[in-house]
């Protein structure tokens, strides 16, 4: 007598099976995700590259590079702006830095919208790791809706010193980089605060109104902020190092939401990976004729 063939699954198999179609799910969706991160990565990079391009043909036509941050108002621009300012033509923005133009020969204060395009968010100088620069955000103590940045100008060892390029008020040209294009760090990635209250592409007062943590900002930046009671950042300087967005101290160095490390763009046009471990040797490529 033939046996009957078996029609049905063993609870016993089906729970195997199950086992493995969660594990090929897992595998797959960390396949997924890695392949985001390592896109938005290479988004990032190239973006960082476009703005050295934007910066070195300002100096091609300007024979210097712009100022990293404005204490006074300059012919075009007012007070608190900026390298960005300075580049939009060359990232595809020209009608906006028209319209900036316009406005500060309205009205000299930038924080006022309309007519200053504070709220407005520039692709060019976000980075598509961090999806809070997507869109303008609204900066929790001035109670501002604001454009913001993902990456700033290398003042040097800090504001001070401005032994950098891109200091408040610079004035640097390629031939007064002593150590050369190629040795010599022009921006690198550092996510808008916590609170969006640093990190404006338009506008950005900094630190005592300096520019730092805002526009520029240096390899050692100290804390010039009010030291309150129970807060997590002390008084002192802060360097190259991991962080994270709800951190309210990563606003004070360099550090990016890519895994172990950041981009930063030389002065050459260049752009190179550092990691964490290498803060020393940033803090040597910061200056621009350090002999280092």
């Amino acid at each position: 007598m033939l046996n009957k063939i078996r029609s049905a699954f063993t609870l016993f198999e089906l729970l195997v099976a199950m086992f493995i179609v969660s594990i090929l799910i897992c595998v797959l969706v960390n396949a997924v995700q890695n392949a985001r991160n390592l896109a938005d990565k290479m988004i990032c990079q190239n973006r960082l590259k476009q703005l050295g391009i934007g910066l070195l043909l300002y100096h091609e036509t300007n024979s210097v590079f712009p100022p990293g941050h404005r204490s006074l108002p300059g012919p075009q621009f007012g007070r608190f702006t900026g390298w960005t300012c300075n580049i939009l033509p060359y990232v595809d923005e020209l009608y906006l830095q028209n319209e900036a133009i316009k406005a500060f020969s309205l009205q000299p204060k930038p924080f006022l919208s309309p007519p200053h395009p504070i709220n407005i968010s520039v692709p060019a100088f976000t980075c598509a790791s961090d999806p809070r620069v997507r869109i303008p955000q609204v900066a929790k103590i001035s109670n501002i809706q604001v454009g913001l940045l993902s990456y700033l100008g290398v003042s040097g060892t800090n504001f001070e010193l401005k032994n950098g390029i891109l200091f408040q008020d610079s004035n640097i040209k390629i031939s007064e980089i002593g150590d050369g294009t190629s040795n010599t760090l022009l921006l690198g990635e550092r996510p808008p605060s916590e609170n969006f209250q640093f990190g404006w592409w338009y506008a950005g007062t900094g630190q005592n109104r300096t520019g730092s943590c805002d526009l520029i900002l240096g390899m050692k930046e100290p804390n010039l902020l009010p030291i309150v009671p129970g807060s997590p950042c002390g008084p002192g300087t802060y360097s190259f190092g991991d962080s994270k967005f709800s951190d309210p101290c990563g606003k004070f160095h360099f550090w990016s939401p890519h895994s172990s490390g950041a981009h930063f763009l030389f002065a050459d046009g260049s752009v190179r990976f550092f990691t964490y471990d290498s803060k020393n040797i940033l803090e040597s490529l910061a200056t621009r004729s350090g002999n280092d």
